[in-house]
């Protein structure tokens, strides 16, 4: 299995964090793909095979910490690139809601 669990929706409070430069506080650090929990359950194959897929964006995932919990709010293309490229973490912002 790649990730914990696979989810839909946010199970968290409200944040307020939604652009890129919002998340830019928030420092990056490995994280393992088994204990993310996705909060998506479809993904766009465009997104996943672009060569450029982070040109507009933040260059890492977005995370949420939550009652012990890692949720994958943004960035599931990375993700899945990562788990076919075979490696078990990826960078990401985590953000402590705890």
């Amino acid at each position: 299995m790649i990730f914990r669990s696979v989810g839909e929706g946010r199970p968290y409070p409200t944040h307020g964090l939604e652009t890129a430069r919002d998340w830019a506080d928030v420092p990056p650090r490995m994280v393992r793909l088994d204990e993310l929990i996705t909060t998506k359950r479809n993904l766009d194959l465009g997104a996943l095979l672009s060569e450029d897929s982070t040109f507009y964006g933040d260059l890492f995932a977005h995370v949420v910490q939550w009652e012990g919990r890692l949720y994958l709010e943004d960035g599931l293309h990375r993700a899945l690139r990562a788990a076919l490229q075979q490696r078990p973490a990826l960078h990401a912002r985590v953000l402590i809601l705890d």
